[in-house]
């Protein structure tokens, strides 16, 4: 459960560092994702997703 804990964290420390680093383009990259389909993005979620599952299946082995 510890590592749950310190995954999500991670997500936080790299979300708020692309805030930190480069707040204009965030703010970019939030309006163009405004503009896109629902249907759009749940597409690019789910590929994502399937990526972060491969990748973390690869790094535990």
């Amino acid at each position: 459960m510890s590592e749950l804990w310190a995954a999500l964290c991670l997500v936080a420390v790299l979300e708020g560092l692309w805030l930190f680093a480069a707040p204009g383009a965030w703010k970019r990259a939030m309006a163009q994702m405004q503009a896109l389909p629902e249907q759009h993005l749940r597409r690019i979620g789910g590929m994502i997703l399937a990526a972060g599952l491969v990748m973390l299946y690869l790094v535990r082995g």
